[in-house]
């Protein structure tokens, strides 16, 4: 397998400043560093250039994304508002997105890489690709940013291949602990995008990623969300797939499949309460690759979001691209023996009765 590999130096000059966790550093909150900070996305491409691993995929240079490609999905306003904020001193995009002087330069480069992959990927370059990105995307909404996101980088590359390169159908398969709310109001009118997110019940953003939102008019049926209880782990996620996204995904046969890729459901996280090890994620990543070669001649893009254990993520983020370029040799991560050693790891009852749920809405898809 050829798999396209983005990332950019200047990725990691996006400076969130500092916060307790995510919140403003005010009053009694002592200052720390911001959660989004390049710690874990440095490391992901550190530990793959250790290994080997970044020498068996194909380099694909990331470009700005240009006014025109961003306003797709996002109102001028916005857009303006951004590049205003960022020609002086940064600001906030939204809710809890600060970003410093020459963020919106940042994040249209981190837009342009996910595009760049993905034109890569539908042209034939590339059988698939892992665009290790930052700021992520799959929060931010048409009129502002929000959780750590600027630009909906998703949303505008599905855009994107829609307008110049005659994709139709497109399916999205959100894993990130938090709800993929991005794709969702992009796309929830809309039967050509097929939205799935599996996130933590109401954990971000708030009140959003219910099972009862399921899409509006021509779109209804064509988004579902499976909110699994907090403390969920590998059977939770493995019925998930079986039940859930294979049989979506495989009745609405997709021409392109966006995994967006955030490892916040890891065990480890600050920011999430899942309990998934990087094996969870390999299999996650070999039944996408599945099923994309079943059905739209292997056209898979990955686009990193979220994970904030900097010294777990690596591992999670090894292993998906490890199955994404059939790389042979794989590295053992020293997390796995105790976060798949834990209790809780079964299926529960309250957790079957989501995702029996969203089951049903799968069955429907067509």
């Amino acid at each position: 397998m050829k798999t396209g590999f983005v990332c950019h130096e200047k990725y990691m000059w996006h400076d969130t400043g500092h916060a307790g966790i995510f919140i403003p550093a005010v009053g009694h909150v002592q200052p720390s560093e911001h959660a989004e900070s390049p710690e874990s996305k440095r490391r992901i491409r550190n530990l793959m250039e250790v290994t080997g691993l970044l020498e068996k995929l194909v380099q694909i240079v990331p470009r700005p994304a240009t006014r025109d490609e961003v306003l797709r999905y996002h109102t001028p306003d916005y857009i303006d508002r951004l590049a205003a904020l960022s020609a002086e001193r940064g600001g906030d995009a939204g809710m809890t997105t600060p970003f410093a002087a020459g963020g919106y330069d940042i994040a249209l480069l981190s837009a342009g890489g996910v595009l760049a992959a993905a034109e890569a990927v539908v042209d034939g370059t590339v059988d698939n690709a892992y665009a290790l990105v930052r700021p992520p995307g799959h929060h931010a909404e048409a009129h502002m940013g929000k959780g750590f996101c600027l630009l909906a980088n998703g949303v505008l590359a599905i855009r994107h291949v829609q307008a110049t390169r005659g994709i139709g159908r497109v399916a999205v398969l959100d894993y990130d602990v938090h709800h993929g709310n991005s794709a969702e109001h992009a796309f929830y009118d809309d039967p050509n995008v097929l939205t799935i997110s599996i996130h933590q019940d109401n954990c971000f953003p708030p009140d959003s990623g219910a099972a009862g939102d399921i899409g509006r008019g021509k779109g209804e049926g064509y988004n579902i969300n499976v909110p699994l209880p907090p403390g969920s782990g590998r059977e939770a996620y493995r019925a998930t797939f079986e039940r859930v996204v294979v049989p979506a995904i495989t009745a609405f046969r997709p021409d392109f499949i966006v995994v967006p890729s955030g490892f916040d459901a890891g065990g480890f996280d600050p920011l999430g309460r899942m309990m998934l090890s990087s094996g969870s994620y390999r299999e996650i990543a070999a039944t996408m690759k599945a099923l994309a070669a079943d059905l739209c001649g292997g056209r898979l893009l990955f686009t990193h979001e979220g994970g904030y254990a900097a010294v777990h993520v690596p591992f999670c983020a090894h292993a998906v691209i490890e199955e994404l370029c059939d790389s042979g040799a794989r590295i053992d991560d020293p997390f796995a023996p105790i976060l798949d050693g834990m209790g809780g790891h079964q299926l529960y009852p309250h957790q079957e009765a989501v995702i029996d749920a969203a089951a049903e809405l799968a069955s429907k898809i067509k």
